[in-house]
């Protein structure tokens, strides 16, 4: 039988995760080659259960937690990524904080570098969807107001913020597909710099929203009011 090395791959994934797997069953605290194991091989099998890609990644984020792992492990892992044969073909998953916070790093361990998510009052939960007949994926640090015109979501609202997703990560959109995503602020300067060529200056001068939104509905962005 001949293989491809990404089907080698994941033989080599699907082992690791099977003696992962034994050792959890005899009571053994995981560590992160372990862990890494079992959560990429669990988005790999939900990927070619039919299931999109965010439901692939909220599975393999609930398939292990902080008291599964060894103190420490938890910080080693902020983040999985594994490619996973989608029924549209092959895509990238980037797991955010598969095993929970940092701060939650093992029975019994604290944490001396806690993780300081965005407050809840600095996010928004934007619906979005995809109108295209193709698939659209945005990354992680792109400007989100000037994301693709085909996409259709609240712009206004998604001024000056970005994917809360680990940097270098995407979010993809299967075509006519629609899923809520979190959105937090850029910080620093704040000073939009190419991207779509909406803001190209300053995110806080006085007209710049009214300016982008301007530019936007002349140029046919979805969700830029009328």
């Amino acid at each position: 039988m001949l293989l491809t090395p990404h089907e080698l791959d994941r033989l080599l994934i699907f082992q690791a995760a099977s003696l992962a797997r034994s050792r959890q069953a005899r009571g053994l605290l995981l560590n992160a080659p372990e862990a890494i194991a079992i959560i990429a091989d669990t988005a790999c099998e939900a990927a070619r259960d039919g299931l999109t890609l965010p439901e692939a990644i909220e599975r393999a984020t609930r398939v292990l937690d902080a008291q599964d792992v060894l103190p420490g492990v938890t910080s080693l892992v902020p983040h999985v990524e594994v490619e996973a044969l989608f029924m549209d073909g092959m895509r990238l998953l980037m797991i955010p904080e598969p095993l929970g916070p940092s701060q939650a790093d093992g029975p019994g361990a604290v944490s001396s570098a806690p993780l300081r998510p965005a407050a809840p009052a600095d996010c928004v939960d934007v619906e979005v969807t995809n109108t295209a007949a193709v698939p659209i994926a945005i990354t992680s640090h792109w400007h989100f107001f000037e994301a693709n015109r085909r996409l259709s979501f609240d712009r206004a609202a998604s001024w000056g913020r970005r994917l809360s997703i680990p940097t270098g990560s995407t979010i993809r959109w299967a075509a006519g597909e629609s899923h809520v995503v979190r959105l937090v602020p850029f910080r620093g300067r704040r000073v939009a710099m190419g991207f779509a060529g909406l803001v190209n200056g300053p995110l806080d001068a006085p007209t710049a929203l009214t300016d982008a939104l301007e530019r936007a509905r002349a140029r046919g962005y979805l969700g830029a009011g009328a």
